[in-house]
């Protein structure tokens, strides 16, 4: 048996730890309170659609971890590899649903031997790292998926910021830089300046959904070839084939679909297609812009407000207003107006069950209370359940997840699972101690 980093065993062993004792404490009491939780995620279903499918995931934030949930969620066994850390702490990471973790050092040859065995029997490897930084270790695509690699079935799944070639490529950044280095950044809307859409597009659109889709591709292609290949991406070039559509749009459709940033259609210019504010501080959304939704959210509007409510010149919309730029902004200060006469929940219920493409904006709570869950508790998980919905093996990643436990499928301590992942290994104990020895599992664990 091996004895890891800060496990009670290895505390009472000496008394040189007996500082440590309480933080472990601590932790051993939330491990064994999200027993069931852990226990729950880390069972597979063999008919999930990535059932089978091994996944060495380097820790890191956002992107990478994002797409070694979306494999968990949907099947795949996933490790995280985190680096060792006395007394075991919680990573940052929040998105660690369904997945285990080894907490070992490759910069200790015992340690990187290891890791290499890990990665031998895997399927995917994600690495999150700027580049030349697994080549460091010694576990660059070439060790495994090269002419000589020892693992040619192995999808090497790689996610950088910047694109790998050009000036940037050594850089360090975040989203709101890679979406800037895009060009996309340039067409959101804002009035001074372009607004970004926190780090939804880069990180996760752009970055953590794009790389999984890029494994999967690379899955479905070994079973043709019987080999893993090389998949590479960055954040700029993901936000860019994302935002297709926008930039197409933008390059060639005719105004008011294209135009100066803030004044199409698509970007707060139209006012048939904005947020508005109500009487209760609250919002409603807008999106009637086909003629035919028009003229339903209008005569929807128009009968709720005073029948003499018009703007200072007495000016009123009709349904020709839509196709007239020229009185857009009229039209903006006439919705503006209008909506704080009236609460969200007032306006609600006027445009719903109709085509007037006008909804409320909803908090957490009221998204999750008003989305169909496939948990059994009465109350509603305010966290997303694993989507796309698979009609004959959907994933089951929270099924039987209550309230109560949500929290604790966001929580990984490093190292949690490091002995049971050494001995599926096949480890023999003397390989064991050498790790231990050269302190690969952490240096409280070598000086034992």
């Amino acid at each position: 048996m091996i004895v890891v980093a800060g496990s009670p065993s290895m505390l009472r062993s000496s008394s040189r730890h007996q500082a440590i004792t309480k933080s472990w404490s601590k932790l051993w009491k939330q491990r064994t309170a999200r027993r069931k939780v852990v226990e729950m995620s880390e069972q597979r279903d063999v008919t999930l659609p990535l059932a089978g499918i091994r996944v060495v995931e380097f820790a890191g934030l956002a992107p990478g971890p994002m797409a070694g949930m979306i494999l968990a969620d949907f099947g795949a066994t996933v490790i995280r590899v985190d680096r060792p850390s006395v007394p075991p702490t919680v990573a940052p990471d929040v998105l660690c649903r369904g997945k285990r973790s080894i907490a070992i050092d490759s910069r200790v040859p015992a340690g990187r031997k290891a890791l290499r065995r890990l990665v031998d029997s895997a399927d995917v490897l994600i690495d999150p790292f700027r580049p030349c930084v697994m080549e460091r270790m010694g576990l660059g695509p070439e060790t495994f998926v090269g002419n000589e690699g020892s693992n040619k079935r192995l999808v090497y799944a790689r996610l950088v910021g910047f694109t790998r070639i050009g000036r940037q490529k050594d850089m360090a950044g975040h989203d709101i830089n890679y979406l800037a280095s895009s060009g996309v950044l340039s067409l959101m809307p804002g009035d001074e300046k372009p607004m970004f859409p926190a780090n939804l597009l880069g990180d996760f659109a752009g970055g953590g959904l794009t790389s999984a889709l890029g494994i999967l591709l690379a899955l479905m292609e070994r079973q043709r070839s019987g080999l893993g290949q090389v998949v590479n991406t960055d954040m700029v070039s993901g936000t860019r084939y994302v935002s297709t559509f926008l930039m197409l749009t933008h390059l060639y459709a005719p105004p008011p679909l294209s135009g100066e940033r803030g004044k199409t259609t698509l970007d707060g210019g139209a006012p048939f297609y904005d947020v508005y504010t109500c009487a209760d501080g609250r919002w409603m959304t807008v999106g009637c812009l086909e003629p035919q939704f028009f003229r339903v959210f209008l005569d929807k509007f128009l009968g709720v407000v005073p029948p003499k409510f018009t703007l200072s010149d007495g000016w009123r919309p009709t349904y020709e207003t839509q196709a007239d730029r020229s009185a857009w902004p009229l039209l903006k200060e006439y919705l503006k107006q209008g909506f704080r006469m009236h609460p969200r929940d007032f306006w609600t219920e006027v445009f719903h069950g109709t085509d007037a493409c006008t909804v409320p904006v909803l908090s957490l709570s009221e998204a999750a209370a008003s989305t169909p869950s496939s948990t059994p508790s009465s109350t509603p998980l305010l966290i997303p359940t694993p989507h796309p919905h698979l009609g004959r093996t959907p994933s089951v990643a929270l099924r039987d997840v209550s309230p109560q436990d949500v929290k604790r499928t966001t929580e990984l301590i490093r190292g949690q699972h490091t002995e049971e992942v050494l001995s599926e290994l096949g480890l023999t104990d003397e390989e064991k101690r050498e790790l231990m020895r050269d302190g690969a599992l952490g240096k409280d664990c070598a000086r034992l």
